[in-house]
């Protein structure tokens, strides 16, 4: 495998479409939501019947230029559509109103993480308007597809990198700092389960030195950046493979199969031609005053990489971190709203980073899906500060009050999670430990102090976890010391 990785060098590129969520479609006036009843978000429009004329939607124009600006792009203050021609059941109007040679936005850059502090800039070759096509259903019980025309329209931005991807890794990292870029936007919810956030890839190999591409294969169908980083992971060995026995890889469109780990082969790839485009005859090109676009640039909000720095200057956090919570906006956002009311930013960090985090994890939600207000998370904190709750039983009422939505006050009460802190009945458990573990004792009575915690962690499990483990402590010492 050395030996190959010296010979040959990876070429990928990626293409992300983002669904973008404007109240309407992008050239009518359809409502743009998810899950709705098949075929009940349609219109003459979307459907492309005869002598229905688009409308641009004004907010998909105005949240595309913020996309690239975002991205570092030039803006194309020309705006021209243009018709790309294929025929496929879930675009019922034989063709798609998209971009071609003018682009919204072209000539951007990212810059991903590649170890030791290193940067790597990836190239944004352009960031196209199109409008979405339908989605197709394949009912295995059934010989036949159906068709949802609810999503025809949906306005998109398609985001296509320069070839200056090198390994599915890099792959993997640019997908994940363009998607938190754009949802630090607040124009995309960009949930690839729901087909808001889709990336198709590109990727070829050629000789270590040659400056000229490869024959590529384009992958389709990956519902998640893990399975864009398997399928690059499998075409790279595929194509090293089919090159050192002789052959030679065909142009083409792929499928990754997720059960089975590997590449199907959906098309031969079409060129541009093939598409046959032509400027779109019913939307009159214009051009976009520099003041609005001047506007937008002002408007755009503070970055992931902005916020990372600042939540370490001013919170006084470690760059790993700041890292966690800059990663889900919802999270930084929850963060940045405890701090306003209590001030040991270090310890909200740890409680969300800890605690918060671990049962989302387990779970399998993010902070958006659960009921849990800024009031209570710090109510379980304070009650850490005042030995009203210990770790364990402020981890155990965090649970609650994610289960039930009840408030912090509500779940100590009822669930009985308050402290003991009263001597008399501390020390009736504590004489229960010690007589228990008497070879402990001995050890603390020679000398070992160390082994007072384990007496401690004793009557914490005896009590639940409600004693007050400090006050423990110092009750063993004056019986022992």
């Amino acid at each position: 495998m050395n030996q190959l990785k010296q010979e040959f060098e990876t070429v990928i590129g990626l293409e992300v479409h983002l669904q973008l969520n404007t109240a309407t479609k992008i050239f009518c006036g359809c409502a743009n939501v998810f899950g709705d009843d098949p075929n009940t978000n349609t219109c003459p429009v979307c459907l492309g019947l005869p002598g229905t004329l688009p409308v641009l939607n004004k907010q998909a124009l105005f949240s595309s230029i913020k996309i690239g600006l975002a991205l570092n792009c030039q803006i194309n203050p020309y705006i021209k559509f243009d018709r790309k021609n294929y025929y496929y059941p879930d675009l019922p109007k034989g063709y798609q109103i998209s971009q071609f040679d003018l682009p919204v936005a072209w000539d951007g850059h990212i810059d991903i993480s590649v170890g030791n502090g290193q940067k790597k800039t990836i190239r944004i070759k352009r960031a196209h308007m199109e409008e979405d096509a339908g989605k197709l259903i394949h009912d295995n019980n059934a010989d036949c597809s159906l068709v949802d025309y609810n999503r025809t329209g949906t306005p998109l931005m398609e985001i296509v990198t320069e070839p200056d991807l090198r390994f599915s890794q890099e792959a993997y990292d640019y997908l994940h700092i363009l998607k938190l870029t754009l949802q630090y936007l607040n124009i995309s919810d960009c949930d690839m389960e729901k087909g808001s956030l889709r990336c198709d890839a590109n990727i070829s190999i050629r000789p270590k030195g040659q400056t000229t591409l490869g024959t590529k294969t384009e992958l389709k169908n990956m519902n998640s950046f893990k399975a864009v980083k398997a399928a690059l992971e499998y075409e790279e060995k595929r194509h090293r493979k089919v090159i050192l026995d002789g052959g030679q890889i065909s142009q083409e469109t792929l499928l990754w199969d997720e059960n089975r780990q590997r590449t199907l082969t959906m098309r031969t790839k079409e060129d541009a031609h093939d598409y046959r485009y032509f400027s779109e005859p019913d939307l009159v090109p214009f051009v976009v005053d520099e003041k609005a676009i001047q506007d937008i640039k002002n408007s755009l909000p503070e970055n992931p990489d902005e916020k990372l720095e600042r939540f370490i200057r001013d919170y006084e956090l470690s760059s790993y971190d700041a890292g966690i919570l800059v990663a889900d906006l919802s999270l930084a956002n929850f963060f940045e709203d405890c701090a306003k009311m209590y001030p040991d930013t270090k310890k909200i960090c740890n409680w969300i980073n800890g605690a918060l985090l671990q049962e989302l994890n387990a779970r399998k939600l993010n902070l958006k899906d659960i009921d849990l207000s800024v009031n209570d998370f710090i109510a379980i904190i304070k009650k850490v500060d005042g030995n009203i709750l210990s770790n364990l039983a402020a981890k155990d009422a965090l649970r609650y009050v994610i289960d039930t939505g009840k408030s912090t006050e509500e779940i100590i009460k009822e669930k009985g999670l308050a402290q003991v802190s009263d001597e008399g009945s501390l020390l009736v458990v504590i004489d229960e430990v010690i007589k228990e573990n008497e070879t402990v004792v001995q050890e603390i009575k020679s000398g070992k102090e160390s082994a007072i915690g384990f007496l401690i962690g004793q009557a914490m499990r005896k009590t639940k976890g409600k004693a007050n483990p400090k006050k423990v402590g110092d009750l063993i010492k004056q019986k022992l010391l």
